[in-house]
């Protein structure tokens, strides 16, 4: 009897703690209560939103019902609806910008939230909530099952980051996109753009038109990173591609219609082969046989820390016409990203180059300055009044930290 009376009272545990294995959502939310039931989503839901501003979040949300299931939901503006998309009146101060809560029943489903931002990410949990086969691109016959919860959800970091770099191999602007939608699927709200490095440049600077008619392309390798074989003379550089600011304009819009906000990376005052190989003056050997890396080894690394590179991959920090240089990069820059910050790199610098140069030597005793490395502070400072006079602030990698850096 007491076995009996034991597998009784096991029997709800287990039916409880099967139905929470089966609500995943990732990132796990602030709070998810589980409630018996369910609502079946068919041909004949409604989906609404309160107020114009929550319009383009509705039919992102029916853009991606209407594939998998074969309904062919169209959103409309109401305060009734099967499943409801509303702003609130009066801001929920728990919330903040991004917080959302969602609350399903056998009904139907709402979504609350203070801003656009926060319904985007409950639609987000919405589609984490129905069965998998939601992410087919065509036709499922299946119950459309929403289990009955009620989810309050709101971010611990307010920078939700993820890099994609297009400079060692290049992305087109569709494979962008996709990256983004799968950032937001997510709740990533911030999209790190490596667009520059030793392998290309991979951003339109008109006024600067050979960093990519020469500094997009290199010659095509395949094979393991850093064992490729270098360019020979004469080879024709056809791998690689660019964005066209227009590219870039598209792109900045698809992001910020699904909340995301987008850095730009130039990596400098290293990792510039690719714009060294355009401008060779702006190097301090000014080698014009330098071509954009295919993924050849150029450098040696010592295991503690140090290395030497082969082929000068930095810009001149002593030369002033290199300032110039990087005004045009970061007016246009400036220009296209909305955003505040700008990433200026300013990792694995080598200034082996730098003390051999008598410019670079000349500057150091007018700044009585006694280490090269020093420079680098000199020129991340410089860099940093040229994006302030942008109206931009500057981020960097660590690396900055060892040349000194402003407040």
């Amino acid at each position: 009897m007491k076995k009996f009376l034991f597998l009784f009272l096991l029997i709800p545990f287990f039916a409880v703690s099967a139905q929470k294995s089966a609500v995943n959502i990732i990132p796990q939310p602030v709070d998810l209560k589980i409630n018996s039931g369910s609502y079946t989503l068919t041909k004949a839901s409604s989906i609404t939103y309160s107020k114009s501003e929550a319009r383009k979040v509705a039919e992102m949300l029916t853009s991606r019902l209407n594939p998998s299931t074969g309904f062919d939901f169209r959103p409309q503006m109401a305060k009734t609806g099967d499943i409801q998309l509303n702003l609130n009146e009066t801001q929920n101060s728990q919330l903040g910008k991004e917080g959302y809560i969602l609350e399903s029943t056998a009904k139907g489903v709402i979504i609350s939230a203070n801003q656009p931002a926060g319904l985007f990410y409950g639609m987000q949990s919405l589609l984490q909530l129905l069965p998998k086969e939601i992410e087919s691109k065509i036709v499922v016959k299946t119950n459309w099952l929403i289990p009955s919860v009620k989810i309050t959800d709101y971010p611990r970091f307010g920078w939700r980051d993820l890099m994609l770099d297009v400079s060692r191999n290049f992305f087109s602007k569709e494979d962008v996109k996709k990256y983004i939608d799968e950032m937001v699927r997510f709740k990533f709200n911030t999209f790190h753009w490596h667009l520059t490095d030793d392998e290309g440049w991979r951003i339109e600077i008109k006024s600067l038109p050979k960093l990519t008619q020469v500094g997009a392309w290199r010659v095509p390798r395949v094979g393991h990173w850093g064992d490729r074989a270098p360019a020979k003379p004469g080879e024709a550089a056809t791998s690689g591609g660019f964005y066209s600011q227009a590219d870039i304009k598209e792109i900045i819009q698809y992001a910020q219609d699904r909340n995301v906000t987008i850095v730009p990376e130039i990596d400098l005052p290293g990792h510039s082969m690719a714009a060294v190989a355009s401008y060779p003056e702006l190097s301090c050997t000014k080698d014009t046989s330098i071509k954009v890396d295919p993924g050849a080894r150029f450098s040696e690394w010592y295991g503690n820390g140090t290395f030497k590179m082969n082929i000068d991959n930095t810009i001149n920090p002593s030369d002033d016409k290199v300032y110039e240089f990087l005004d045009k990069v970061f007016t246009e820059v400036a220009a296209m990203f909305p955003g505040q910050y700008i990433h200026v790199g300013g990792d694995e610098c080598y200034k082996g180059y730098w003390a051999q140069d008598k410019g670079c030597q000349a500057l150091m005793k007018k700044l009585n300055i006694r280490h090269v490395e020093d420079l680098q502070g000199y020129f991340m400072n410089k860099l940093e009044l040229i994006l302030k006079s942008k109206g931009k602030k500057l981020l960097g990698w660590d690396e900055i930290l060892e040349g000194g850096i402003s407040p």
